[in-house]
């Protein structure tokens, strides 16, 4: 297994129970104080029990549970039951000309008002929350998720009903109005919402689907922001724990046009969302605001025509296909791992809400003080009964995941819970990590895999202010076969970065980017990776599923590599920090196609490129037809608006003089300073003119000033 690495700072291309008692020694003639330190968490718990005849049992008392939590029994302190009829009465509706309605401010806030642990503010309400992701939604959708929430609040809402409304825009979540029962304090908040206002990006696709023009991929100005379902399901994560404050039940009624994971998106994000959700017993029903959707094969009117060689073999027809289903298929997965109904493909989104308002009748609000107080972040999985009756059936909260913290460690046992972290189901997403990993064959059977973590470095800075002159960053993580889940490789370093004069300034405004490479067979493996900042304990993880495909069986295209876009090319021997022997430079260069003469190309990530900087693309073909090899043709364009915006020279390319496989390195250098900031459509034509093979790469890139 063959190992590089290096980290470079580079310029921006471009986001009560088992308590611990503490006592401390003093001076025999000073006056004796006393230091007590407690520690206890409290878990909540709502239970659903209903008879045999699917009617909810009551008066029940906190000696008629039994709970245990990884099967330790524990003592339930608080126990109160919620009376909540289904079938209460709407509000009675009233004629729009008639209603005179106040008109009210939003609140703008960023937190829902808590409650105290041992009391229930909200007894006997049913507490909804309708979240709308304005910035995802196209204008026709946000009518329609108005229109909805509208409609409910005049006809559906009934007395026992408490609604907040909160909406994630500009890349922050707002709570407009917190729980409240005043349905014209609702309706006016709802009026306040504008159609169109900050619709911040649209989901580009980068497959055979993509059209020519390319359409807003970018949050905004920040190149971390183009990772847009991060963005969103971290969005999600903060309302889950706003609501967690509060103890009972929770339904979030989430308004978007489809949620899809892109090959950029971090998948850990996902996983850390609904563990969120989960443990502040939030479960989410999400809306599709497109409604019924009847679609042209190649797309609708407001995009252009896709215009590749998928129109005429059915590939581009079967993307958009995909890609609808896709961004689906999350929508229905975060409703089913918490406990919710995603509503799909109809026009009645009112009826959504009012399945989330009758998801919620009588249950019961159990509190205990957990005997386990590690906050170790691992899985305690809860089992509760019932005394009487027998055949009661219990709806419930399976387990839940323990805090973590993992700030205050001690010298020696940091690597034993990085490594803890690492093993976790529960994602640390402390900091912001974006990833890019490529592959280049090396011979018939391997290929170097090299992969590029980038990290904001005003996240890193933060070690400075709380008095730290350094920042220490571990790096750990593992490459696991997909199908077998055994581990193939495991990553491990740590890099130290001077926090004074010039390089603090640098880093505050500057991303971190870590390099380093791996040699795999081809396969599909899952590739999860920690970052940690040693000085403030905030760990970052990225984790995705990625495919190496064995070029050797290509038959109906010319056998490419994975193409790098960069935008800076940087000496090793310049580095801020490099990790590597003398000897380690040496075999990195003689087997990362990255490196050439001492030079290292860096891929952007982000793909997210300023005018004054030069735009990098480099790639590998492999020819694997005559004895005697001919020069390959390649060029690179990027499209914008239905045309060619800028488009290389055509370059021929003999392959290297190899034994073991013949390579035709691709290199690339666009100057696009004439070009206007937004976005565009790269593509890579590779032809081969000794078999009449073509490939074809396409992805999406932002010019920025």
């Amino acid at each position: 297994m063959r190992h590089a690495l290096s980290l470079l700072l580079l310029a921006s291309c471009s986001a009560a129970a088992g308590a611990q008692v503490i006592g401390q020694n003093g001076d025999p003639g000073s006056e004796a104080v006393a230091t007590i330190s407690v520690r206890s968490q409290i878990v909540t718990e709502t239970v659903t029990v209903k008879g045999k005849d699917g009617k909810p049992v009551d008066g029940l008392t906190a000696a008629d549970f039994t709970l245990t939590e990884d099967g330790v029994p524990q003592k339930i302190r608080f126990c109160e039951h919620q009376t909540l009829p289904i079938t209460a009465a709407p509000l009675p509706v009233r004629a729009r000309d008639d209603e005179k309605v106040t008109v009210y401010k939003e609140l703008n806030r960023s937190q829902i008002t808590p409650e105290a642990t041992d009391t229930l503010h909200y007894k006997d309400r049913r507490l909804m929350a309708l979240y709308f992701d304005m910035s995802a939604m196209g204008p026709a959708d946000q009518r329609r998720a108005l229109e909805a929430a509208t409609k409910f609040i005049r006809t559906e809402m009934t007395p026992v009903d408490l609604v907040s409304i909160l909406r994630f825009s500009q890349g922050s979540v707002d709570v407009l109005q917190d729980f409240t029962a005043d349905r014209d304090r609702l309706l006016s908040i709802l009026t306040t919402l504008e159609v169109g206002e900050h619709q911040e990006w649209a989901t580009e696709a980068s497959d055979a689907s993509a059209s020519d023009q390319g359409a807003a991929f970018g949050q905004d100005d920040s190149e971390f922001n183009i990772f847009n379902t991060d963005r969103q399901l971290s969005a999600l994560q903060t309302a889950s724990n706003m609501l967690g404050h509060l103890n009972e039940k929770k339904v979030l009624v989430y308004f978007a046009s489809g949620l899809k994971l892109n090959g950029i998106d971090n998948q850990a994000q996902l996983h850390a969302t609904v563990d969120a959700a989960i443990r502040a017993g939030v479960s989410f029903w999400p809306i599709d605001a497109r409604g019924l959707v009847a679609e042209a094969p190649l797309g609708n009117a407001t995009q252009g025509s896709p215009g590749n060689i998928g129109v005429y073999s059915g590939l581009a027809a079967q993307a958009v296909q995909a890609d609808f289903q896709q961004s689906q298929d999350t929508l229905y997965g975060l409703a089913a791992d918490t406990g919710g109904k995603a509503l799909l493909d109809t026009n009645d989104l009112t009826r959504g809400i009012t399945q989330a308002q009758r998801s919620i009748s009588d249950y019961y609000v159990l509190s205990y003080y957990t005997t386990n107080t590690a906050l170790d972040g691992r899985f305690r999985r809860i089992k509760i009964t019932v005394n009487h009756p027998a055949d009661a059936k219990l709806e419930y909260r399976q387990g839940y995941y323990a805090g973590k913290e993992f700030a205050k460690f001690t010298e020696a046992d940091k690597e034993r819970q990085l490594e803890d972290a690492l093993m976790l189901e529960d994602p640390v997403t402390d900091l912001t990590v974006a990833m890019e990993l490529n592959y280049f064959q090396l011979n018939r059977a391997e290929y170097f895999v090299p992969y590029v973590v980038k990290i904001p470095g005003h996240e890193l800075a933060l070690a400075k202010r709380r008095g730290a002159d350094h920042t220490l960053i571990d790096f750990i993580g593992e490459v696991k076969d997909i199908y077998g889940g055994t581990t193939i490789t495991n990553v491990r370093d740590h890099v130290d970065i001077k926090l004074t004069g010039e390089t603090e300034q640098e880093l505050a405004r500057m991303p971190i980017e870590y390099g380093a490479g791996i040699t795999l067979l081809p396969g599909t493996y899952r590739f999860k990776l920690l970052a940690r900042d040693d000085e403030t304990g905030r760990i970052g993880t990225y984790e995705t599923s990625f495919t190496i495909p064995n070029l050797n069986r290509e038959e109906q295209h010319v056998p490419i590599s994975s193409v790098v876009l960069s935008g800076q090319r940087v000496s090793l021997a310049d580095a801020l920090y490099n990790a590597m022997k003398s000897k380690d430079e040496t075999k990195e260069a003689a087997v990362n196609p990255l490196v050439s003469d001492g030079m290292k190309l860096i891929p952007s990530v982000t793909r997210v490129f300023h005018r004054d900087q030069p735009f990098y693309v480099y790639l590998q073909a492999y020819e694997a037809g005559p004895d005697q090899p001919k020069p390959m043709v390649a060029y690179v364009s990027l499209y914008r608006d239905n045309a060619v915006k800028l488009q290389s020279q055509a370059s021929a390319v003999s392959p290297e003089a190899s034994p073991r496989l013949k390579q035709v390195p691709l290199h690339f250098d666009l100057d696009i300073q004439s070009l206007e900031t937004g976005d565009y459509i790269c593509q890579v034509t590779i032809l081969d003119p000794a078999t009449g093979k073509t490939s074809f790469w396409r992805a999406p890139v932002r010019i920025e000033p």
